[in-house]
């Protein structure tokens, strides 16, 4: 047990983070194109699209984030107090988000403000979180297990290429659910957006790959160690693929929900790559999933919270998506 909880639950994590990643992504992905829209009108059917469901993408996050402060308090600690820049501009950027989703579809002389909060809002979240994503797999300065990087320890060329990365990430969820909700114009603009959304995300895929096994950390470098690229080739040779798809279905009209799968599958396999090259470390280069882990007493008590919890946040999450499944028309409400 002392050997499989923490393996357990950093499938538990990485699962609550990918489904957040996929399912929020794509909201994040709208206000970053809500520059894009024509008027008022188009950029309220936008929102529409994701009005009901958006609120409900954000349990995995919390999910994630009690799941590391329960069994791996060490990580949580450790991450927390070097990344305490990014993650509190990502809080506030998804509280400006929340909230202009709710303020905009009300206001009447501050309609304009709120636009401008849901874009910002969305697109400060978003390239916060592809700063962690890069602080974390480039490594951190670590002494006797305490952080020694200072406040600005996370800051360095990998970790903004990939804030820039994600923020092109979730514009193409966001423009690919488009594809999918929408029809007539607003269709239209999103097919024009996706097409050179696919090439920026694959160049962008390409140039981290390629960084990786020269970070510091070295741990994507077992990669090429050895044999094992001939074991791991399957994620890189699949992300091709995806990507050959996903341009082809970006460019054919009819299959509107090709897009927006081919796009979820791309961030999935590139996931998968990340977590592969950096297994079996919670925080590189030097603190493993066992180092961080608490007491397996304390793992096995909240497993049992989880076994309840985690069934009910997939139903809810179906449920909520069969419900308001379909075409978003132009003029539907918001209430």
């Amino acid at each position: 047990m002392e050997y499989w909880l923490p393996i357990l639950w950093f499938g538990v994590i990485g699962f609550g983070v990918l489904m957040y990643v996929l399912l929020d992504g794509f909201v994040l992905g709208l206000g970053i194109l809500a520059p894009f829209a024509e008027d008022e009108h188009q950029l309220d059917h936008m929102m529409n699209t994701a009005a009901p469901i958006w609120d409900g993408n954000e349990t995995w996050l919390v999910l994630g984030g009690a799941g590391l402060l329960a069994a791996f308090p060490k990580a949580y600690a450790l991450i927390l107090s070097a990344l305490y820049l990014p993650v509190l501009l990502m809080l506030i950027a998804l509280v400006f988000r929340g909230v202009a989703f709710e303020f905009r579809f009300k206001a009447q002389r501050a309609k304009l403000f709120w636009g401008a909060a849901f874009a910002l809002g969305s697109m400060f979240a978003a390239f916060a979180q592809g700063v962690i994503l890069g602080a974390l797999v480039e490594g951190m300065p670590l002494q006797a297990g305490k952080y020694v990087g200072g406040a600005f320890g996370w800051f360095s060329p990998f970790s903004m290429l990939t804030g820039v990365a994600v923020v092109f990430g979730y514009a193409l969820l966001g423009s690919t659910w488009l594809i999918l909700k929408t029809e007539g114009r607003m269709q239209l603009i999103a097919r024009t957006l996706t097409r050179p959304l696919v090439l920026v995300v694959v160049a962008f895929m390409g140039l981290v790959s390629a960084w990786l096994p020269f970070l510091d950390s070295r741990i994507m470098a077992r990669w090429f160690e050895g044999g094992n690229f001939w074991w791991l080739s399957p994620v890189p040779l699949l992300a091709l693929l995806n990507a050959f798809l996903l341009w082809r279905a970006a460019m054919r009209e009819g299959r509107d929900a090709a897009p927006f799968v081919s796009a979820l599958c791309f961030f999935g396999l590139g996931f998968a790559g990340l977590v592969l090259g950096i297994w079996p470390y919670l925080v590189p280069p030097a603190m493993t999933i066992w180092d961080a882990a608490s007491p397996p007493s304390s793992q096995g008590f909240v497993l049992v919270g989880l076994i309840v919890l985690l069934p009910a946040i997939l139903g809810y999450t179906y449920w909520s998506y069969s419900v308001f499944k379909g075409k978003v028309a132009a003029d539907a409400g918001y209430h």
